[in-house]
């Protein structure tokens, strides 16, 4: 697809549109849970310095093309581009918020790519059954520890590899809010 077809293609409404460098276009269903649980997920992310690397729908080069756009991604300090792009290796912790589309490859998909690649914390933030779950030590097939926390229940400390704690409000987190019925 040309850069003038896609300029005047209108994507439909609700959808955010990824343009990879290897040509491929992903369109990914957003909702407003998804957008307030990311934005409050940034929000917490302060706590580490106004300019700690974080970054968020920002792609991230892996192995063998499998670069991902994680949802929130919290980066070493001394993290370079490579390029365009940080590597995987400078990854301390990824979180992935959970979509009506997205959760078969959140929950399996993305926790054996993330284990396979060494990333030391992977969070599944899903505000459709209101928990957290956070895997840890990762392995060449997934991760050795997942331990799931409920929204509501305070402050979760979060040790990342380099000796800082990112502390996740639970209690702040986005609640689903219950549909409205129709006449």
């Amino acid at each position: 697809m040309s850069v003038d077809a896609i300029m005047h293609t209108e994507f439909p409404e609700g959808y955010t549109v990824f343009f990879g460098a290897d040509g491929k276009v992903i369109m990914t269903p957003q909702s407003e849970e998804h957008s307030s649980t990311i934005r409050s997920l940034q929000i917490d992310t302060l706590a580490l310095g106004r300019h700690a690397k974080v970054t968020s729908d920002v792609y991230l080069d892996f192995p063998a093309d499998e670069n991902s756009a994680p949802d929130l991604a919290i980066l070493r300090e001394d993290a370079q581009k490579q390029g365009k792009r940080y590597s995987f290796e400078d990854v301390l912790l990824i979180a992935e918020v959970v979509s009506v589309s997205s959760a078969r490859k959140d929950y399996d998909d993305c926790t054996a790519k993330y284990g396979r690649y060494g990333i030391p914390v992977y969070l599944i933030v899903d505000p459709y059954a209101q928990e957290v779950v956070i895997h840890t030590e990762p392995t060449g097939a997934g991760y050795i520890a997942a331990h799931t926390h409920k929204y509501g229940t305070g402050k979760l400390p979060i040790e990342l590899a380099d000796g800082r704690t990112f502390n996740l409000d639970l209690d702040e987190l986005p609640r689903r809010e219950p549909e409205a019925r129709t006449r």
